[in-house]
This record gives structure tokens, sequence and C-alpha cells, in this order.
């Protein structure tokens, strides 16, 4: 999988930014020339001084685009900016294959307020990633050199390997104790990505992933919105639900039989939205939601209020409102698919995800413990 970590936009320019490896993933044949760590009298490295850079993480979604920018600090990294808006990138890309007009207008839009945060922020390494919009549209790459032109900012299309791997760096330490495996998964609005993992070590370790080309964006588009009463919507919601789970046939081969002592977490606007709904909280509150436990029952019993109800009866949901009424259900089926593939009691919900897994990454890249 390549990873890229470039500078920090200085000014949109005719030339890319020069591309520099991060270390946790890098071609054994490849030199680095990385500058030595400086050390005390007593040959202790000064690491202290390397907390003086920033970093920055940029995910551009099928459906969002998302900036963190943060300092290594004793417990980790201390975030100093963040961003996000809906950018909706793969807005009718399932019917025309690729990225429309409008929807490039819009992103480009949200990356120069990303740009201009890394500027401000004086953000001495960044690495910005673009997923499964990017991935599936025939005018994905000419979209990101108009990003690089207009912003400085030079987008990475990653693999759903690579998405996957992110997503879990930045959230596995959410998980609930255990001993036995854990599913992760990212809900997006494109694709979905899962993977099994093992924590029985130092380090996570992937046992398997998938991506699945179902997020709510496109398994929404797929329906379409002509119901009218609830036969209408419940049938609809059922047939979303067959989609993703033929998706997740192949992956559901991989898991192991033994399902004892099994955990999940998701991370997502699906279920943050849906940890909201069940915790009935009148307006989003990040320092609830993440790492919340979630009983699996309570949300199949929220994912079948809300399929059954109309796009005005969502919207009344505070932390649903009209912005993700249109979404919320497809986000319902894909969760409740993936609950029937690996029947954990309990759902973690993570706020974080694959901005939080850049970080980690790039900082690790300079010798940082987090």
């Amino acid at each position: 999988m390549a990873q890229q970590a470039v500078p920090a936009p200085q000014a949109p320019g005719p030339g890319p930014a020069e591309a520099i490896p991060t270390a946790l993933e890098v071609d054994p044949g490849a030199q680095l020339n990385v500058a030595p760590v400086p050390l005390t009298g007593n040959g202790v490295p000064q690491i202290r001084r390397l907390q003086r850079h920033t970093y920055g993480a940029i995910d551009l979604g099928t459906n969002n685009c998302r900036l963190l920018v943060a300092r290594p600090s004793e417990a980790g990294f201390t975030v100093v900016d963040a961003f996000s808006r809906v950018v909706r990138l793969g807005e009718g890309l399932g019917t025309s294959g690729k990225i429309s007009q409008e929807a490039m207008d819009r992103a480009v839009a949200a990356l120069s307020v990303c740009a201009d945060k890394l500027r401000r922020r004086r953000v001495s390494l960044a690495r910005s990633v673009a997923t499964e919009a990017c991935r599936r549209a025939v005018n994905g790459r000419h979209f990101v050199e108009r990003v690089r032109q207009e912003t400085g900012i030079c987008l990475e299309i990653i693999s759903p390997e690579e998405e996957a791997r992110l997503a879990m760096l930045g959230c596995h330490r959410l998980l609930e104790p255990g001993d036995g495996p854990a599913l992760i998964f990212d809900i997006g609005g494109g694709s979905t990505e899962l993977v099994l993992i093992d924590t029985d070590g130092e380090a996570p370790r992937i046992r398997c992933w998938w991506s699945a080309p179902w997020g709510v964006v496109s398994l929404t588009e797929s329906e379409g919105s002509t119901a009218t009463d609830t036969e209408e919507r419940l049938a609809g919601y059922g047939r979303m639900r067959e989609r993703v789970r033929h998706a997740f046939r192949r992956f559901q081969q991989l898991l192991p039989a033994d399902k004892s002592n099994i955990r999940l977490m998701g991370t997502s606007g699906t279920v943050t939205t849906l940890a909201s709904v069940y915790l009935a909280l009148p307006a989003y509150d990040r320092k609830q939601i993440d790492g919340l436990m979630v009983p699996s029952e309570a949300m199949r019993e929220i994912s079948r209020i809300l399929s059954a109800a109309s796009h005005d009866e969502r919207a009344k949901f505070p932390c649903i409102g009209h912005d993700r009424a249109d979404l919320v259900v497809a986000g319902c089926a894909i969760l409740e698919t993936i609950m029937d593939i690996w029947p954990a009691e309990t759902l973690g919900i993570a706020d974080r995800g694959i901005r939080e897994g850049i970080l980690r990454s790039l900082m690790a890249r300079d010798g940082h413990r987090i």
C-alpha cells in the first residue's frame, strides 16, 4: 500500500509538492534521507524537539471533507484545529460514472478552507487522502489535478485496503477490553470497509479486511426516494439490506465460526448519529459519543424505527436533521447487516478514524511514541 505525506500547501503552483514516504510501510529497497535525532550530553535522544512540528490530515470522502491539525503530546496528540463539511462529492456518481461539476466545486471550496488552515497553523507535514468517489470516477484524477492547481493540496487516491488500515489505526484503542477477535468497520459515503483484527500483541494484527461498494450515498441512490408509505419504505429497506448482504457474502466466509467473546466497533457518521439518537441528545456532543458502548439490540430498534419513518419524521431527531435524513436509512441497512454477520452484544462507537490514523502514522514516522 503506497503512502505519501507532503509538506503543507504554501500556495497553488505549477508543480506537485515533493512526496515523502512515511515510515510505517516503505519499499525495503528504498533509502530514506532522514536527519539524525539530536542527542543530549548523555546520549539520550531529544525527542521533545520534535514536538514543535504540527501535522495535518485531510480525508475527502464520498460525502464529507474533513481536516484535523494536531501536535504530538505526552498522551498522544493534541488537536489544534479541525474542519468538516458535507460536500457530497459522489452525488450522482452511481449513474453517471463521474464526479459532477457542482460536486467538484463544493469539494474545492471546502479544500480551500483546509489549505488556508494548514498554512495559518504552519503545518509542516500533511497527508491528504481521497477515497471511493475518486477511485470510481472516470474523472477522479482530473479532479485531483484541479485540486492541486487551485488549492495546493496534493490528494492521494488510496486503495480500499489502505483506507481500512487507516480507519483501524485511528480508533482501535477504543475497543472494549477482551481477548476475542474484533471487527472494526467504517461506513462511508461510497463504500464500507471492514477489518478483522487480533489485539493479543503490542499492536493490533489485521487478520482480514473487506471493502464493499455500498456506502450511505451509493446505497441511497440505488433505491431512490419514491416510497410514499410505511410499507413501501420497509420494502425498500429490505432491498438495501439484501444488496449489502450480498456484498458481504465472501467476507463472511473469512470470519471465524466461533463467535464467542467477539467485539465490534464502528467509526462513521452513521454510528455516531444513531448513538446520539440512543442518548436522546438535543445536539451532537462528541465527548458523550466517542468511546460509548451501546447494546446492539438498541441500535437495531433505532434502525427499525428510522427505516419505517418518513423523511420529515427522521428529520425531527435533533442529531439527524434534514442534512442526514435522506442518508441515515442506508446507514442503518449497512449497520444491521454487519451486526448479522458479527453478532456482538455491544457496539463500540468511535468519533475518530482515517484522519487520526493518518496523524498517528505521520507522528510515528518522526519517532513519536503515540
